[in-house]
């Protein structure tokens, strides 16, 4: 599951183009050796070059990692102390900051992805004229609503909470658009919307639920909250 992947590695991966992920990008699991100490360690190899996830680096060699806006702050033990002249005064600690947590950026991406998963299911039947029912939209509405529901038990800071708002109004927003194009199927009003491409996306209601997840999924991508009026 996407849940038990590395954070880092995730967001690598999301932006990469496509053809450059299936081509060129190589992950395995190898043994990383630190100062000495062995440990496995996640890797992956790009266009012949080596990235290996930060935390598996920290926690190999018994350092700490920080995070402080768009700073990241990796200490390795005896790093200070070896280089230090006698009598130096100890380095300022950055402060530590504290954003979404892990396990909610990944149950925070796993909730986008069922909602576009939904949303984009949707928009296909109908431009193609395929019959749309209650039951069969109700089956995609469960599995982004049990996602969301897993992204609000894994809130654990401020940040975390915040940003949950803006999920919530997002999968009300998909919520409200999906019926509307099961109660249009039942009323045969679909008509329009095989006619042109771009008639289903042009709608306000449409641009509203593609700019708020193109906005949510750089925001959990960031480890960051940030606020966007295309969510509200």
């Amino acid at each position: 599951m996407r849940s038990k992947r590395s954070v880092g590695l995730l967001v690598l991966l999301m932006l990469l183009p496509w053809g450059v992920i299936l081509a060129q990008v190589k992950q395995e699991s190898r043994t990383l050796v630190v100062n000495g100490k062995a440990g496995e360690a996640t890797v992956v190899q790009i266009n012949s070059r080596t990235y290996v996830d930060l935390e598996n680096l920290a926690r190999i060699a018994n350092g700490s990692l920080g995070f402080d806006k768009n700073q990241i702050t990796l200490t390795l033990p005896g790093g200070y102390e070896a280089s230090a002249p006698a009598g130096a005064p100890a380095p300022e600690q950055p402060v530590a900051h504290v954003g979404l947590s892990r396990n909610f950026m990944m149950a925070g991406i796993e909730t986008l992805a069922q909602m576009r998963e939904w949303a984009s299911t949707m928009a296909y039947a109908i431009q193609n004229g395929y019959g749309v029912t209650e039951s069969w939209a109700a089956d995609y509405r469960e599995k982004a609503a049990n996602a969301l529901r897993q992204a609000s038990a894994s809130v654990s800071t401020d940040a975390d909470r915040n940003a949950m708002q803006l999920l919530a109004i997002e999968f009300e927003a998909v919520r409200e658009w999906s019926n509307k194009l099961v109660e249009a199927k039942k009323s045969m009003d679909t008509a329009k919307y095989s006619t042109s491409p771009n008639a289903l996306r042009d709608e306000p209601l449409s641009q509203k639920i593609i700019s708020c997840g193109h906005f949510l999924g750089s925001m959990l991508g960031s480890a960051e909250f940030k606020d966007d009026p295309s969510c509200h």
